[in-house]
């Protein structure tokens, strides 16, 4: 066999250990670019939410970005190859992005990693307290009723006592409560009792009268959305129970927490009541995979209202053990002396005997604190 003399001149092929340490040099590079992206990625980030857009995902954007990829793209990669590429790179910066929204949060356990432990009064919820029930009639309605029920529900050990003087109905012909008169009623049967006295307050210019008879400020469901009140009840240092809207996202649910703690009140329960699906058996549905991820995600007391879940008397006891077992604080729960003739929400309240097995069906969960 003839061999070929080496001509002068010519280049003597790479090695693959060259080559390799080529790509070496290419990916430390790549690495370098990627983080300085992502660095401006965490800017826009910070820019998005001081100016309170919480969503950080944009199609559009990601769409031009695309195209111009496309476009610029010199092979040998196909386009279909190079959009994966970038999809993954657009993927891991907005779960940047998310991620130090969350880290900013006031409501986060990245802020603060303990539990946050309410004392008001000498009534303890959230951490290792044990877990608390809020009782008491959907409305305000007489002197009597409240009496009676404040004696006997203080009777079975319950600390804080729950009624509404101002009712959101669904109908405008609804009773809308007693106002003024009912929150005096109430404030004056709880201290009475030596219980705590929580109610509902609707609007900003009733802040301050519902806050100089309430222990605790509800913000319900309907009014989850209502942020100017949720600014307005961060600046009462009062402790605020705060309801999940009927069709809010988990997200959207601690956002509203967080107009509360911006004003620099700490002091918020977090409360689960059930949301609105095509299900027709149920009143809404109790949603107790939002418990766990309100517990895990931030150091809140987090506490489930199984009366407005259920809309039924007869799961009242399951889905408190439900609650309960996923890590809830606590229960609320409406209680009335005769439900068949209460004003309001007469189907789904529990008179005092049917209080009674409610009771001891969850006495066993309730001498431990919350937490799985």
């Amino acid at each position: 066999m003839h061999v070929f003399p080496r001509l002068r001149g010519m280049t003597q092929p790479r090695t693959i250990e060259d080559l390799r340490s080529e790509i070496d040099q290419i990916n430390r590079d790549l690495l370098k670019l990627l983080s300085q992206r992502a660095a401006v990625v965490a800017q826009i980030g910070h820019a998005k939410t001081q100016e309170g857009r919480p969503n950080h995902y944009d199609p559009a954007r990601e769409e031009q970005q695309l195209r111009e990829l496309e476009a610029l793209n010199p092979g040998p990669f196909t386009n279909a190859t190079v959009k994966s590429i970038f999809k993954e790179i657009f993927k891991a910066s907005l779960a940047l992005e998310e991620s130090n929204d969350k880290k900013q949060l006031l409501v986060s356990r990245k802020v603060k990693k303990e539990d946050t432990v309410l004392d008001i009064d000498g009534v303890r919820i959230g951490g290792d307290a044990p877990p608390i029930i809020i009782a008491g009639p959907c409305s305000i309605e007489s002197e009597e009723q409240m009496e009676q029920t404040a004696e006997y529900l203080a009777g079975k050990g319950v600390k804080i006592l729950r009624g509404g003087a101002y009712k959101p109905r669904t109908s405008p012909y609804g009773f809308q409560g007693m106002g003024v008169d009912g929150l005096i009623l109430g404030g004056r049967v709880a201290r009475a009792n030596k219980m705590l006295f929580v109610t509902e307050v609707m609007d900003t210019r009733d802040v301050e009268v519902v806050a100089e008879y309430a222990d605790i400020l509800q913000v319900g469901a309907r009014n989850m959305h209502n942020f100017a009140l949720l600014r307005e009840v961060g600046r009462a240092r009062r402790p605020v129970l705060l309801k999940r809207g009927l069709s809010a996202t988990i997200e959207e649910w601690l956002y509203a927490a967080e107009y509360i703690l911006s004003e620099g009140n700490n002091e918020v329960i977090l409360c689960e009541r059930g949301i609105r699906t095509f299900e027709k058996w149920t009143r809404n549905t109790l949603d107790l995979s939002a418990v766990a991820l309100a517990k895990q995600e931030t150091h809140l007391p987090v506490i489930v209202d199984v009366t407005h879940a259920a809309g039924r008397r007869d799961l009242l006891i399951p889905l408190a053990k439900a609650a309960l077992a996923v890590g809830a604080d606590g229960i609320h729960i409406e209680v009335h002396p005769s439900p068949a003739t209460a004003l309001s929400d007469n189907e789904q309240q529990l008179d005092f005997a049917g209080y009674d097995k409610f009771d001891e069906a969850l006495k066993p969960m309730m001498k431990v604190p919350a937490g799985v």
